[in-house]
């Protein structure tokens, strides 16, 4: 059996009360923490005897005027060492500093633990490429109107048609998708699209709230319902009245707070922790999950939040999107202060398109983002993404090479063109009924599910195009 490695982490310039919350989420991923109370400390156990087990760094109280010669220290003492940066505000000018400086991620406080956590993966994962600035990268995406949303692929497209529908009402939404694809972009959008928008939008991560607080954050409770419990706590449901609650990975949800739950939406009464008396809400649940729920999963709470499903599609499904995704990534990167304008070369658009991305969206956020920030050119190219081609080619993971991409017409490939599949990757043509499944459901996306529109574009009649529906099996119902 192989000797398990060693991982410590070095917490730098932080409070002792800083040092237990930050130490007890790492231990979850398995990481020892050592602490320094500054710069010339931390140099000194990473130069002493067990220094070399020290992967990963967190700088702490960041300062635009010491944080690089700190950066610069703990590099000197240890090169291969990751630094993360932890700082007040999440400014991105900031952000831009700390990562010209050498860190490899930035994050705001209060931390999230599964931020934290996600961020350490990303530095003992020989997979991925160090410094990817995830967090900061979602950040300067600001959220767009579902008709912005950026996708061609038929499933895409289908996807916005259904969120587009259902924003129209006022029933709950389930979003499944894989960690990256978009799933909180398009909560936002079907929010700001709906009679909700001028409406509070909040939200919470139901797996990484703990079982024994989840329903006191979710109902609220009174003083006294449980020891600690001092005072009054307002829960989401209520605060989110009027507007829109995101349950992200509604899945982690304890089975009792999942019928609770249902009681909620069935009744639109919440009843606090410990209270006798219930509050009248108006709230829509928009649940995020990054796979169908567990068998299980509350079935009526499932039937109720699962009649509307947007299904988004990883992007490794959808390869065809990233030279759009891309420009345009790097377009909303530039409308900051602290970044340039950027262009994309066909030449890297190429390697992009070959990676499987395990991260989907988000990686290919921090991809670009990296990638930008490193840039002396005004144009980004294949020497760019060094890594992205390496483990394209080494790895072999199965979604790491998309096969059919050489067969797309290079103009339609590099400029993100809608496509319509006509073979299977056996080399053989698809079906007459999946060719034209593909280019309704297209139409769909395009047109944004208005569906005399989407009959009168392909030249047939309402009736028609819902016959069609039926037989093909294309569900937009919302």
């Amino acid at each position: 059996m192989r000797e398990e490695v060693l991982k410590s982490l070095l917490l730098v310039d932080a409070d002792a009360n800083e040092r237990r919350h930050l130490s007890a989420i790492a231990a979850r991923a398995g990481w020892s923490t050592v602490g320094a109370a500054c710069a010339e400390s931390a140099v000194g156990l990473l130069q002493g005897p067990h220094g070399r087990e020290v992967l990963a760094a967190i700088l702490s109280n960041w300062d635009p005027d010491g944080g690089p010669a700190v950066i610069a220290a703990l590099k000197g003492a240890s090169p291969g060492i990751s630094v993360i940066v932890l700082a007040d505000g999440g400014s991105i000018g900031l952000a831009v500093e700390a990562m010209r400086a050498g860190a490899s991620d930035y994050l705001a406080k209060p931390v999230a633990p599964e931020r934290l956590l996600d961020a350490l993966k990303a530095q003992t994962d020989r997979r991925r490429a160090a410094g990817e600035l995830t967090p900061l990268a979602e950040k300067l995406v600001h959220p767009l109107p579902l008709d912005e949303l950026v996708g061609a692929s038929p499933d895409f497209r289908a996807a916005l048609a259904v969120a587009a529908k259902a924003a129209r009402n006022r029933m709950p939404i389930l979003i499944v998708g894989e960690p990256g694809t978009g799933k909180e972009t398009f909560a936002q959008a079907i929010h700001a699209a709906s009679l909700r928008a001028r409406g509070p939008l909040l939200a919470i991560d139901c797996k990484a709230v703990p079982e024994n607080i989840v329903e006191s954050e979710l109902f609220g409770h009174v003083p006294g319902a449980f020891p600690g419990a001092f005072a009054e706590k307002v829960g989401l449901l209520v605060r989110a009245d009027g507007g829109t609650l995101v349950l992200d990975e509604i899945g982690a949800l304890p089975p009792e707070t999942q019928r609770k739950l249902d009681r909620v939406l069935a009744t639109g009464e919440v009843r606090p922790v410990g209270c006798n008396g219930s509050n009248s809400v108006d709230v829509r649940i928009i649940a995020t999950s990054s796979r169908p729920l567990p068998e299980e999963f509350d079935t009526a709470l499932g039937e109720r939040i699962g009649a509307t499903t947007v299904t988004i599609p990883p992007l490794r499904d959808r390869s065809g999107d990233i030279p759009a995704l891309s420009r345009h990534l790097l377009a909303r990167f530039a409308e900051t202060s602290a970044m340039r304008e950027m262009g994309i070369g066909n030449d890297a658009l190429a390697v992009l398109m070959r990676y499987g991305w395990p991260g989907n969206v988000r990686q290919l956020a921090g991809v670009l983002f990296r990638a930008a920030l490193g840039s002396s050119t005004g144009s980004l190219g294949a020497e760019d993404f060094p890594h992205i081609a390496i483990q394209s080619r080494f790895t072999q993971r199965r979604s790491d090479v998309a096969p059919d991409i050489g067969a797309m017409p290079s103009q339609a490939a590099m400029g993100g063109a809608p496509q319509v599949e006509l073979y299977r990757k056996d080399g053989h043509l698809r079906s007459l009924d999946e060719i034209e499944a593909d280019l309704i459901r297209l139409a769909i996306g395009h047109y944004r599910g208005r569906m005399t529109e989407v009959a009168r574009r392909l030249g047939i009649g309402r009736s028609t195009l819902y016959r069609k529906l039926g037989e093909l099996g294309i569900d937009t119902a919302a």
